[in-house]
């Protein structure tokens, strides 16, 4: 063992860096989630702030608006997950048979683009496109619909403009991991089912599907496990009075106990943020005992 660290010191060394950095911003802020069992005070310290046990936790789940928090936040992220996840699959598909490399390039160049747009940016653009005036979609609603709407300030629209915003962002990106494992599959395959008469839709179902099929497992299951993360970012930048019923999730509530109230409380807000990650955590761990029996599980 040591003989062997000795002879590949150089890797070693370049391992130092990450590991370092993972301890002191990943590990070392952990100790914090003490706050979630301790009402705490900045005048007596992490430490010395007197202990609740587990009545932030109670707190959480008896306030009266968590059964809207929680489905919010679960509807809004298996909405993204299902309407999201095969595009990025679909559009890899599409293009690895496109013959024209000009035609294959520029449609990758346009849909990787909307990926590097920031988050404020894109929240920007919405607010243009929808706007009742001057907006192609608010325009076109008006056309539609006899009058000027502003679907920002509907409930119901909500979730809509933030799932498909996001495919719209994510959905090139996405696929280039896609692309590269439907690089590596052996020709040689496509060429015995050409030979065999096989068509390209065959192809697709019986060569290409089962080659990335390992890969996709793996990202629904990381999907999965981030599903009470719902984008804290764009949703509240999209909230306002009006929305908020559709809009509140786990996230931005958590935001805004611990941060903007009039009194904040970060321990109550540091137990949301633990639920939340406890929660999430279950549903990595059943998702992933379930995905071993296609022999692609994460452990």
């Amino acid at each position: 063992m040591n003989r062997s660290i000795w002879q590949n010191w150089q890797l070693y060394a370049l391992l130092i860096l990450p590991v370092m950095f993972v301890a002191i911003f990943a590990y070392g802020p952990m100790y914090g989630l003490i706050i979630a069992f301790k009402k705490f005070s900045p005048v007596l310290g992490m430490w010395d702030s007197p202990w609740v046990g587990l009545k932030n936790f109670e707190r959480f789940i008896n306030y009266y608006g968590f059964w809207n928090i929680m489905k919010n936040t679960v509807v809004l992220s298996v909405y993204a997950i299902v309407a999201g996840f095969p595009l990025p699959i679909l559009l890899a598909l599409g293009l690895n048979y496109v013959k024209n490399d000009l035609f294959k390039r520029s449609v990758q160049m346009i849909t990787y683009i909307p990926y590097f747009i920031s988050v404020v940016v894109v929240v920007g653009m919405i607010h243009q496109f929808i706007n009742p005036r001057t907006g192609i979609l608010g325009q076109l609603l008006h056309f539609i619909m006899g009058e000027s709407v502003n679907i920002l300030l509907e409930p119901g629209s909500f979730m809509h403009i933030m799932v498909w915003s996001g495919i719209w962002q994510g959905v090139g990106f996405g696929s280039i991991i896609y692309m590269s494992v439907l690089a590596g599959i052996s020709p040689e395959l496509h060429e015995a089912a050409m030979i065999d008469g096989a068509s390209k839709a065959r192809r697709m179902w019986h060569i290409d599907l089962p080659g990335i099929m390992p890969t996709a497992i793996i990202f629904l299951i990381l999907s999965v496990g981030g599903i009470l993360n719902s984008g804290f970012e764009k949703i509240l930048l999209l909230q306002n009075d009006i929305n908020i019923s559709a809009s509140e999730v786990i996230d931005t509530y958590s935001y805004k106990v611990g941060l903007t109230g009039v009194i904040p409380d970060p321990s109550y807000a540091t137990a949301i943020g633990l639920f939340k990650s406890i929660i999430g955590f279950a549903l990595l761990y059943a998702v992933n005992r379930l995905a071993r029996r296609f022999e692609s599980s994460i452990w």
